[in-house]
């Protein structure tokens, strides 16, 4: 399991926070985001300040590199099999 790092934290709160200030009122499922001008600016600068504490530390630490790529991988090809054998059926 890997471990969450204060740099992997300030990164996902930072986009989090950036799209909640792009995005504003939205729902997502039972959850309804309303944040209004104020907050919408709050976490504006909120998701600004993380990434500012998040970048200057280096690359994201993402330790799982290698078996997320070779995932994607072999999903490709899945891929691809599933929407041909769709394609036959039509």
């Amino acid at each position: 399991m890997a471990v969450l790092v204060v740099n992997n934290l300030f990164f996902i709160l930072g986009i989090l926070f950036l799209t909640i200030s792009v995005i504003g009122q939205s729902k997502l499922l039972f959850l309804e985001i309303n944040p209004g001008c104020f907050g919408r600016f709050l976490a504006l600068i909120l998701g600004g300040l993380s990434l500012y504490l998040a970048l200057p530390q280096g690359t994201v630490a993402i330790p799982n590199l290698d078996f997320l790529r070779t995932f994607v991988q072999n999903m490709i090809p899945e891929f691809t099999n599933m929407v041909k054998q769709i394609q036959l059926f039509d």
